[in-house]
């Protein structure tokens, strides 16, 4: 498998998508945080992380991602994603791209929403390893008090993606609906590792 890159700019800094052949989003990262990109792509594709060209816009991917950042919020729900999680991280990833844009839910309500009530913590550290930031958006999960909590972009950039999503999903600029289903698929290969 070989891995497509592209690094382009965004109002909260440059961001690096990674896809394989297919036009499949494997990791959306932000360049400031490379090394945690890095480990994750180690962990989930081993040494084929390590086979990556540089492409403009693979895909058009790039061009869709910026299409949200311009204010079309809805451009990043069917992205095509592919990621290599255990069985109860591809559920919570899932799960994350039902989460209509403009709106958030708790941990506590994502765990329900995937049938675990009591999984709140599991559910955390699993959006916490989600590869593929802002398109599987785990920054639409805040804490149950209603504060923000760690986003692995930064707290600065999950405000910025939150209020950006509540500005064009107003009824000025029409009402966002969730997707129906996944737009993405997440596989399970042997043997699994969990990132912590």
């Amino acid at each position: 498998m070989e891995f497509l890159v592209d690094h382009f700019e965004t109002p909260i800094g440059t961001m690096r998508i990674i896809c394989d052949d297919l036009g499949q989003l494997r990791a959306v990262d932000w360049d400031d945080h490379e090394d945690r990109l890095v480990r994750l792509l180690k962990v989930h594709y081993g040494e084929a992380a390590e086979r990556m060209r540089r492409v403009a816009n693979p895909h058009g991917l790039s061009q869709e991602i910026t299409r949200y950042f311009e204010g079309d919020i809805g451009a990043i729900d069917k992205l095509p994603t592919a990621t290599n999680g255990t069985e109860f991280q591809c559920e919570v990833w899932n799960e994350l791209r039902r989460i209509p844009g403009g709106t958030t839910i708790s941990y506590g309500q994502l765990a329900e929403r995937i049938r675990r009530p009591k999984a709140v913590r599991a559910v955390g550290l699993a959006n916490g390893s989600n590869p593929i930031g802002v398109v599987v958006p785990c920054h639409r999960v805040i804490g149950s008090n209603g504060k923000l909590t760690g986003y692995g972009g930064g707290l600065h950039r999950k405000e910025w993606l939150l209020r950006h999503e509540a500005q064009w999903s107003s009824p000025l600029f029409g009402e966002r609906q969730g997707i129906d289903g996944s737009p993405g698929t997440c596989q399970r290969h042997s043997p699994s590792i969990e990132v912590a």
